[in-house]
């Protein structure tokens, strides 16, 4: 087979969907050589930008290396570059600093900003549609409170501190909601009255969240008028100054801050290509996601435009819905062309929209029937974030996520409030991991010694394991099970005179039969008498030593579900469970091995798993692999 060169512009929601479709679909055959080109060198999680505008989370937190997310896609070549030029009767994409030919081409080089000429806009207000917009964004916000808690003139205090959103849909919404959080805490850093602080949001139409039915719209409105957002509806911008802005009815409010999140159109840059454009400059795309005219250029994401027979006038959203099944859909196609198999027109399947506001409250429907409000709407968005990172294969940015969102999450701004951060101090659990470790090596001591009252499991004829198929006299074994004659008593603790009841006091039959396989006769019995020793004691000593304490503490875990089940465990020992998941909570990293370790073990590890990720892709050698 002659090579073919698939060449994708564009690490967005879009074309990261392309390139791992094509990727996963050809990993086998050599000759597909896919070139992902992007002006950065990681994916920007879109949908997200509000949090760090909002100093939520910091940038990092919705970054995603390209390197880590495509590590072992081999046929995947990374580029970190700017398009400026296409030749389409070369079939020749042309970066700032190289050229690439390609058979056949997808552009998903999204979407901007749409100010729709508003004067002013330009020079005075901010948008969100990239990660250096968001931090700007976010130094902005800091940048006025820091003048207003240093203002003596009250009229330029107050427009200081006056925040004014244009845009009541999902990122407009989203926005307002994240500052509505973060001026509590803003207000006790500067030592503000968190009463002084404004926020607006002006919507131009007279409905908000248009994508929502009315029920859950109106859900928001209600939710964000109690927390104390003005809400202005039809009644657009008109003009945008330095330090105002005035309505289309005259109004003015005072403010240093406009955001604009008001309306996408086509990334300007697309324009080199000089294809057919539709509304707000999107590029005109047929049900295969082809240009016209050009079969083997594809466009894909926000800037593709493109109507369903039965949606007339109502094209593909631009939502991270649309934007992975249009890169689906131009994968498929393209596979198809390469093996000459039937073409899949578009056809748009959304499951659902959700909006958050704040960190805390958020309205969601879904599959066209479900309304859900609160916590559970929150919850749902986080696991459809973190379903997108599973359906890419990254696993590894599915727990970042979970990290950056529900554990290292400051000020309570998360749906736990802040219950599950894992911000503390670990040296307040050295006293008890030198403790429980140094049972765990006491006991080792013990039964591999047979000192201190104990019975040695180590040396000598004693067999500890009470099983019934192991005391067949015949085998010479000597131990024995004595009646007790106290009743048992129930207690997490020991009271003197009381005899500790067993968590089992049977094998349950299934483990008897697992375990009859494992431990079949005697001999065998010895031999895992001895292991069991050493095992003990090495848990106890790396505990102690701070060595590798998540999988040891997980590992004690699976020893105590081990002699629960075995009918060899009492209930005064289980506060072993609980004890080794507090400790499983980065114990070691104080005055422990693990301070050294860990840092280590991610460092080598994640370069031998994702290789090393850089700052620009493709220009030390052809490869990035």
């Amino acid at each position: 087979m002659i090579e073919k060169n698939i060449v994708i512009v564009g690490a967005g929601f879009a074309g990261v969907s392309a390139a791992k479709h094509l990727s996963r679909h050809f990993k086998k055959n050599k000759d597909i050589v896919i070139t992902l080109i992007d002006r950065n060198p990681y994916l920007t999680y879109m949908t997200e930008l509000q949090e760090v505008a909002g100093g939520r989370v910091e940038p990092e937190a919705i970054q995603y290396d390209l390197q880590k997310l495509f590590a072992h896609s081999k046929n995947v070549n990374l580029v970190t570059d700017s398009v400026v030029g296409l030749d389409k009767d070369k079939k020749v994409v042309t970066t700032a600093h190289a050229s690439f030919p390609y058979d056949y081409l997808v552009i998903g080089m999204g979407g901007e900003a749409n100010d729709f000429g508003v004067p002013g806009v330009k020079q005075h207000g901010f948008t969100l549609w990239s990660m250096e917009d968001a931090v700007i964004m976010r130094d902005h916000i800091i940048s006025c409170v820091e003048r207003a808690a240093k203002e003596h003139d009250v009229v330029k205090r107050k427009a200081l501190l006056t925040f004014t959103v244009c845009g009541a849909g999902f990122t407009g919404v989203e926005l307002v909601g994240e500052i509505m959080d973060w001026i509590p805490v803003l207000a006790k850093q500067y030592n503000l009255n968190k009463d002084e602080f404004s926020l607006y949001i002006i919507e131009a139409v007279s409905t908000i969240l248009n994508m929502l039915e009315q029920k859950d719209a109106l859900k928001a409105v209600k939710f964000m008028e109690k927390r104390g957002i003005n809400l202005i509806k039809g009644n657009g911008i008109k003009e945008v100054k330095a330090s105002s802005i005035t309505l289309a009815d005259g109004t003015v409010i005072p403010t240093y801050s406009l955001f604009w999140t008001a309306g996408v159109k086509a990334n300007t840059e697309s324009e080199v290509f000089g294809f057919k454009t539709a509304r707000a400059g999107r590029i005109a795309v047929n049900e295969f996601m082809q240009v016209d005219g050009q079969e083997d250029i594809f466009v894909i994401g926000d800037l593709a435009y493109y109507e369903e027979p039965d949606k007339e006038n109502n094209p593909n959203p631009q939502i991270v819905q649309a934007a992975e099944q249009t890169g689906a859909t131009a994968a498929k196609n393209i596979t198809a062309k390469i093996e000459n198999t039937q073409a899949v027109p578009y056809k748009g399947k959304y499951d659902g929209f959700m909006v958050s506001i704040g960190s805390h409250y958020g309205v969601a429907f879904l599959m066209n029937k479900y309304h859900l409000s609160g916590f559970f709407a929150m919850l749902m968005k986080h696991i459809v974030n973190i379903k997108y990172f599973l359906e890419i294969f990254s696993m590894y940015y599915a727990i970042q996520y979970v990290m950056h969102e529900f554990f290292h999450i400051k000020n309570r701004r998360n749906i736990f409030r802040g219950h599950l951060s894992r911000y503390g101090n670990v040296l307040w659990s050295l006293p008890l991991r030198l403790f429980y470790g140094g049972m765990w090596t006491i006991e080792g001591i013990k039964k591999l010694f047979g000192i201190w009252g104990a019975e040695s499991w180590f040396f000598g004829e004693h067999l500890a394991f009470p099983f019934e198929w192991l005391q067949d006299p015949t085998t010479g074994a000597s131990a024995v099970v004595e009646e007790v004659a106290k009743a048992p008593a129930f207690a997490f603790n020991y009271t003197y005179g009381e005899e500790p009841m067993m968590v089992l006091s049977k094998m349950p039959g299934w483990f008897e039969a697992i375990m009859k396989i494992m431990v079949p006769n005697v001999e065998v019995a010895y031999l895992m008498q001895k292991v069991m020793t050493l095992v003990e004691l090495a848990i106890g000593l790396a505990i102690m030593a701070g060595f590798l304490t998540w999988i040891v503490n997980a590992v004690t875990i699976g020893l105590v579900g081990t002699f629960v089940l075995s009918g060899m465990f009492y209930w005064v020992n289980m506060w072993f469970v609980p004890v080794a998941i507090a400790l499983m909570n980065g114990s070691g990293r104080a005055f422990g091995l693990d301070y050294y370790i860990i840092p280590w073990f991610q460092k080598v590890a994640g370069k031998w798993w994702y290789g090393e990720s850089k700052n620009i892709y493709g220009f030390d050698s052809r490869s990035n692999k």
